[in-house]
């Protein structure tokens, strides 16, 4: 099959540039369009990757761009793959490093980003020497949030920014590939995606899942030292949801994804 020509409205590039250019466009508010946009994008996940991943990359640097300016900054992306984040920071001109433990991600859609290969806990990158530490998605992989987000604060220099964001286990989608029935217990979701699909998920729960909660968040980000809490927040809700993260339990439920801004003292 021959490559799609630059001129094809179906190539990856119109594509990408499409869907970026829409969200630029009408998606600079946070409402509940913004919010409706980016749940209809999750449909698309699976058909269209580059797409939606470029659109939610555009839409977190959005949000970041409201704390702090990013050109000239320097980024490390915790978790970030093929590094649809790192393009859209280099879009908004910041540079942007990713650290993430699987090559494959790394080198999956095609794409070979400024990388280095290693666990977010064991990073090279020295301490104190970046302006923006970002990882999205991250955390709900690692059995202990608390020790994985302090190293990777860790990076970021006096007066920059920490930016974390992760989807909470007894939220919608907080089996992934296996939800809803995570509800009934992670193990028994895997069993039940593998006699459906003949392979387990990508997702294994007690292996490459754990069930992160928001309080568990919470509780990280007010208390660690030299770290002022900026912003938390239902990543993908409107503002006014924000009153969900004081209420135990519906939090957990409802917010889908904690969005988490903090600054180095």
């Amino acid at each position: 099959m021959s490559s799609p020509s630059p001129s094809d409205p179906t190539s990856e590039a119109n594509i990408r540039g499409v869907q970026t250019t829409s969200f630029r466009r009408s998606g600079s508010g946070d409402d509940l369009r913004r919010s409706v946009r980016l749940f209809r994008s999750f449909l698309t996940e699976q058909t269209d990757p580059v797409g939606f991943y470029s659109l939610i990359a555009e839409d977190a640097v959005t949000l970041i761009s409201r704390h702090t300016g990013l050109d000239g900054l320097r980024v490390v992306d915790f978790g970030g793959g093929p590094g649809f984040y790192s393009e859209a920071f280099a879009r908004h001109g910041a540079v942007s490093v990713v650290v993430d433990a699987d090559r494959s991600e790394i080198t999956s859609h095609r794409r070979h980003p400024l990388s280095v290969q290693a666990l977010a806990e064991q990073s090279p990158i020295a301490d104190g020497s970046m302006d923006l530490v970002f990882s999205s998605n991250l955390l709900e992989h690692v059995p202990d949030l608390a020790a994985v987000a302090d190293q990777m604060a860790r990076k970021v220099r006096p007066g920059g920014y920490v930016v974390l964001s992760y989807t909470a286990w007894l939220g919608p989608w907080g089996g992934h590939e296996t939800s809803p029935w995570h509800y009934l217990g992670g193990h028994r979701a895997a069993r039940r995606y593998e006699r459906k699909h003949g392979h387990p998920p990508k997702n294994r729960f007690g292996e490459s899942m754990y069930a992160a909660s928001v309080a568990e968040g919470m509780r990280w980000a007010r208390s660690t030292p030299g770290l002022e809490l900026v912003e938390a927040r239902p990543r993908y809700l409107p503002p006014w949801s924000r009153f969900l993260l004081r209420i135990p339990l519906l939090r957990e439920l409802l917010s889908w994804n904690l969005w988490l801004v903090l600054r180095r003292l």
